[in-house]
């Protein structure tokens, strides 16, 4: 089979090759550049656009976006943080326009299948960077194409001893890596593999692990965990969560307070000091104050929705305004309701944050991790669902207590996932009658 009939065979029904061709690159270099991959991701994101049947505001799951809009705009003119209330709006207003355009190219479960591997094998850089600044003292910066796409990368990882990659601080490739790992697990997953390929694709999961866990951020490390069981599916659960449990079990004893010493002793000789320490914060117990704490950030940022819960004062204003308050600096709030809801009012965070909800619980709802789906060679794709789902909670789940979403890699990644969701709950039999482009003649 030659490269174009192949690329046929995986193409969607419903979009172009051009358009299909634009949107696999982008995906593809995604973790690597926002800018390489925004050269492919807009013009792909444009044909999606075009000849729908059903245009942007005819679609009720647009409706929450699009009043959120008018929203952020109207706060934007009255805002505490002035032009960079204006500026805030481009992680929002041409993210929504993403949700809709790149949903033909994710209406069919063959091509989000396609879309996840090309995350996964696109993390491979990441990867690579991470340990090469980790063991080898590799570091940057690199740059191409005259300085238009550069890779700050840290000798020894930021912070120093964290892997980091080619991301900008080490939980930020944690968020990265643990939401493409469903999609390893998946592949791992696929009973047509080849014994080569699962070999490949093993090892990729192990460095994949690895690289998790170097990135000593707790949220990665959750979400390492968490996607386990999802993946696997309901079916395998009466003996996968016995098993983690088992696993998890000295890790609790190690951490959790009030456990007997000397049983905490023994655990702690069985987990490395470096996870449980870092678990309970005891190598920062004397350099923390309490303004810097996660408890310190969200009780301000309540005080300050209080203060003005319609509009919010702006983009960017909680790190103005939590140094006035407290004399400690901190960029945002670490959790995604309460940044908004500052930012942009109260209104707004209901609308996005019910709108992530409301998608994941309408995938599940489509039996997105029914217990009835098997693990064999036909039940492949819906093990790639399973992951897609699975990589949106992740991210959802991230967010309760980081703001990831403020890397563009991050942030178009996510509502490509929801995106994803979208096209997962739709009818079978409205695929290409309802929401389908008609984009073979452009």
């Amino acid at each position: 089979m030659n490269l174009s009939s192949l690329m046929k065979r995986l193409m969607p029904n419903s979009v172009s090759s051009l358009g299909w061709f634009l949107f696999q690159a982008g995906l593809f270099f995604l973790p690597s550049s926002a800018f390489l991959s925004g050269l492919f991701l807009l013009p792909a994101l444009i044909i999606g656009s075009l000849k729908r049947l059903i245009p942007f505001w005819r679609d009720p799951w647009n409706w929450p976006l699009i009043l959120a809009s008018f929203w952020m705009i109207k706060g934007a003119f009255t805002a505490y943080s002035g032009w960079l209330a204006w500026a805030g709006l481009a992680n929002w207003i041409p993210l929504f326009w993403c949700f809709w355009g790149f949903q033909p190219y994710l209406l069919e479960s063959a091509s989000r299948r396609r879309s996840a591997c090309l995350l996964l094998s696109g993390t491979v850089p990441v990867l690579l960077t991470g340990f090469g600044q980790l063991w080898f003292g590799w570091e940057g910066p690199w740059q191409l194409f005259g300085g238009l796409i550069v890779w700050f990368i840290s000798p020894g990882g930021e912070p120093i001893g964290r892997l980091s990659g080619l991301f900008d601080y080490a939980n930020i490739a944690g968020a990265w890596l643990a939401l493409v790992w469903p999609f390893c697990l998946a592949t791992l997953l696929q009973s047509s593999l080849t014994r080569l390929a699962r070999g490949w694709v093993l090892l990729l999961g192990i460095a994949m692990v690895a690289a998790l866990v170097l990135t000593d951020s707790r949220n990665a490390w959750g979400g390492l965990i968490l996607a386990i069981p999802f993946v696997f599916g309901p079916v395998s659960w009466v003996w996968l969560l016995p098993l983690l449990s088992l696993l998890l079990l000295p890790i609790v004893l190690a951490v959790v307070p009030g456990v007997p010493i000397d049983i905490q002793e023994l655990a702690r000789k069985f987990v490395p000091e470096s996870i449980w320490s870092r678990l309970n914060d005891m190598q920062y117990i004397d350099q923390r104050a309490l303004a810097s704490t996660r408890l310190s950030q969200w009780k301000v940022a309540i005080k300050l929705v209080l203060e003005r819960p319609w509009f919010g004062w702006g983009a960017a204003a909680f790190s103005i305004l939590y140094p006035l308050r407290t004399g400690q600096w901190h960029g945002h709030a670490h959790n995604f309701p309460l940044e908004i809801a500052v930012s942009h009012g109260f209104f707004v965070a209901v609308l996005l944050v019910g709108t992530v909800l409301a998608l994941l619980i309408a995938s599940l709802r489509n039996g997105v991790l029914d217990a009835s789906v098997s693990l064999n060679k036909s039940g492949n794709l819906s093990i790639f669902d399973r992951a897609w789902w699975t990589s949106t909670f992740i991210l959802l789940v991230l967010h309760a207590t980081d703001m990831p979403f403020f890397d563009s890699r991050l942030n178009i990644a996510g509502w490509i996932l929801l995106a994803g969701l979208r096209c997962i709950i739709l009818p079978r039999d409205s695929f290409h009658q309802r929401f389908s482009s008609h984009l073979n003649d452009v």
